[in-house]
Parts: structure tokens; C-alpha cells; sequence
């Protein structure tokens, strides 16, 4: 379905430089961000009260400093981890000679070049990211050469690991010069946020597979004649731009994502449950790295407001555009939604009846109770 190798070249060919650094200042980020990162761990175990469920589970989980193409070659691996029941559903078909031309004329190379420009695009605009389907380990191959400074994913095909925390080094020192604040101060409060979903996953045993087990529902519930997905797609050409300045005008309805085009009604129900569970980890990362940040981040309340800024201003137009069309609209409103979610319940309960919902997949909020604290603490939180 995928040339994966051909995605990771084509990404690695097309992905924009990062900011212009000496190697010697390279090296110094890279160190203090595994600095960071290990004291970020004890910050976010003290605050939230979570602690991992064995040392060795929390062992198994790396942090890893990566560059841009360190990071693409991360998501593939987890990509082809992922979609793997999807490609053995689609071979299938293709075998039973059911397939139509369409499918037929989108070559494995085609994907391969149009997945790797899509992350080429997304590799500038991630800080750090747990990669809660990363392959199993060994997770790193051999630096190219014994003065390498980044580390180096697998591409694979081992099956599922246990995940692993990336962060990336150049993205990191682009914004913390666009903000123009404290460079040690921002790299920890990054670090904050991003440990706090490595010590969500850690601590939770059945949270990564009870994830996974959704985007396997989801993924069973694709419809591969594609016929019926060239006709989703015809139907939403026209709603892709609503919204957007200068294209569906100021009363336009917002439109959908990518991926909500080609969902089937089976679909939108587990994505809306997925959501939920997404909106609270982002929201709980941000409430978390908020919380700890005056303590040990001096300059917290600039980078905030500040990045508050950022996010708000947007971007130009194509990158309106590819926002909307990737879903990347929805992660912000994740961020927003899941930290309202997460104070209205904590300020009820506490942070200990908040861990509550770490319990079990029953106690996790629905989507419409990540709008309604209340709704939550009266089912669950009391």
C-alpha cells in the first residue's frame, strides 16, 4: 500500500532545514534536553501523584532526541506498526481480484512520495510527541558515525513496542527564538508537557492497549471499495475550504478534517470516544506543565503567554489550509478542552479524585463530559 522507505526518502529530500546552529551548540541542546527530560519525570510523578507501575516498564520507554528526519523515520515506524491489519485487509481484496482500477492506479510508490511530503510538512511543526505505537525494540539503529548527536529511530517491521518519547531538538530551538525567551527555562517547560504523557502511559497499564484496541476498531470499520471513498471525497470537495478566510466567507461552517470525510457512521462514534481520550491527555499535559512550571520554570508566565500568542495568530494561508484538511484545527481544541475538562474536575475533587479516571476505560470521560466537569464527577468523581 505504502513504499515506506520511499516516504522516509522523500521526506528526508523535502523537509526545510532547521535554525542555523554550531555543532557545539547542537550538542549542548541534546544534552540539556536529556537533562531536562529525566528531572521533568520526578516534577510531573510529584504533582499528579502517578507513578509508573514498575521501574522496568518505565525503563522500556525512551526518550528519545531526535531531528527532523529522526522524527519522520519514527512515524513511519509507528505507521506501519499501525496500519498493518489495514494493508493485510486491502491485499486481501486486491487477491480476490475485487479490487476496482481505481485502487489499482495508486501505486505503492505514488503513496510512498505523497505520505513522505505530508511529513515532511508536519516534521517542522512538532515539538515533542509520545509515540504510543512505536515498534518493538530495538528501537535504534547505529549512529552514522561515532560523533552523531541525534538518535536514530528503526524504521522496522517488529511489531508493537512499548513506546517512546521523542523530542525534536531543532523544532524546540526554532520557537524558543521566534518567542524570544529563556532557551533552558522553555526546553524544561516542553519537557514538562511531554513527560507527563510518558508518565500517563507508564503508570496506566491498559491505556495503550485499550488506544490501540480503538484505532484497530476504527481501522476494521474501513471501507475499501474505493469507489465509495472516491464518492466521499466528491461529495466534501466543496466543504473542504468553508471557513477558511478569503474561501468560504465569514458566516461559512467550519469544515471537516481529512479523516472525518471518509468516516463511515461506525467510525465517527469510535473516533468521538478517541477524542475524548485524546482531549484529556493533551489537557492534562497542559494543566500539568502549567502547575509545575512556577516552581521550577522562572519564566513561565512569559513563554505562556507568549505561546498563547503564537498559537492564536495562526499561520499564512496554505498552512490554514493543510491545518484544516489534517486535523490539525482539532488538536488545538484537544489542548483547549481537555485542560477546561481536567481543572473544572480537579477543583471539584482534588487531584486525587481526578486520578479516578485513570481506573479503567469506564471511568475515561465521554466526549460530551470532556464539556461537562460536572457530568464526569457526578458519574465517577464522588
Amino acid at each position: 500500500m505504502v513504499d515506506w522507505n520511499l516516504a522516509v526518502a522523500t521526506a528526508t529530500r523535502l523537509v526545510r532545514p532547521g535554525p542555523e546552529v554550531s555543532r557545539a551548540e547542537a550538542a549542548a541542546v541534546v544534552a540539556e534536553l536529556r537533562r531536562h527530560a529525566l528531572a521533568a519525570e520526578e516534577h510531573v510523578r510529584e504533582f499528579t501523584g502517578m507513578r509508573s507501575s514498575s521501574l522496568a516498564e518505565a525503563a522500556a520507554t525512551p526518550v528519545l532526541i531526535v531531528d527532523r528526519p529522526g522524527w519522520v523515520r519514527a512515524n513511519v515506524a509507528g505507521f506501519r506498526t499501525i496500519v498493518q491489519p489495514l494493508v493485510e485487509k486491502l491485499q486481501a481484496r486486491r487477491s480476490s481480484g475485487s479490487a476496482s482500477a481505481v485502487l489499482g492506479t495508486v501505486g505503492e510508490k505514488a503513496t510512498g512520495i505523497e505520505v513522505g511530503a505530508l511529513l515532511a510538512f508536519l516534521s517542522t511543526k512538532v515539538l515533542g510527541q509520545y509515540e504510543t505505537f512505536a515498534p518493538a525494540e530495538p528501537s535504534l539503529e547505529a549512529p552514522d558515525s561515532p560523533a552523531a548527536l541525534f538518535d536514530k529511530p528503526r524504521l522496522g517491521p517488529e511489531g508493537p513496542g512499548p513506546g517512546r518519547l521523542l523530542l525534536v531538538a531543532p523544532n524546540i530551538v526554532h520557537v524558543e527564538r521566534e518567542l524570544d525567551v529563556d532557551p533552558a527555562d522553555f526546553r524544561l517547560w516542553v519537557c514538562l508537557h511531554e513527560e507527563t504523557h510518558r508518565t500517563q502511559f507508564t503508570a496506566v497499564p491498559w491505556l495503550r492497549d485499550h488506544i490501540q484496541s480503538e484505532v484497530q476498531s476504527f481501522l476494521a470499520e474501513t471501507d475499501v471499495d474505493p469507489g465509495a471513498l472516491v464518492e466521499r471525497l466528491r461529495e466534501a470537495a466543496g466543504s473542504l475550504g468553508a471557513g477558511l478566510p478569503g474561501l468560504g466567507g465569514r458566516d461559512s461552517a467550519p469544515s471537516a478534517g481529512l479523516l472525518e470525510i471518509v468516516q463511515s457512521p461506525a467510525q465517527r462514534e469510535i473516533l468521538g470516544r478517541l477524542t475524548a481520550v485524546m482531549s484529556l491527555l493533551e489537557g492534562h499535559a497542559d494543566v500539568v506543565m502549567d502547575g509545575v512550571g512556577p516552581a521550577v520554570v522562572p519564566s513561565v508566565a512569559e513563554i505562556r503567554e507568549k505561546f498563547q500568542q503564537r498559537r492564536d495568530r495562526g499561520a499564512n494561508r496554505l498552512d490554514l489550509v493543510l491545518r484544516r484538511l489534517l486535523g490539525m484545527d482539532a488538536k488545538l481544541r484537544q489542548y483547549q478542552d481537555g485542560a477546561v475538562f481536567v481543572r473544572g474536575v480537579v477543583e471539584r475533587v482534588g487531584m486525587e479524585g481526578f486520578n479516578r479516571v485513570w481506573t479503567s476505560p469506564n471511568t475515561l470521560p465521554t466526549k460530551e463530559e470532556i464539556h461537562d466537569p460536572a457530568a464526569w464527577v457526578a458519574r465517577v468523581g464522588r
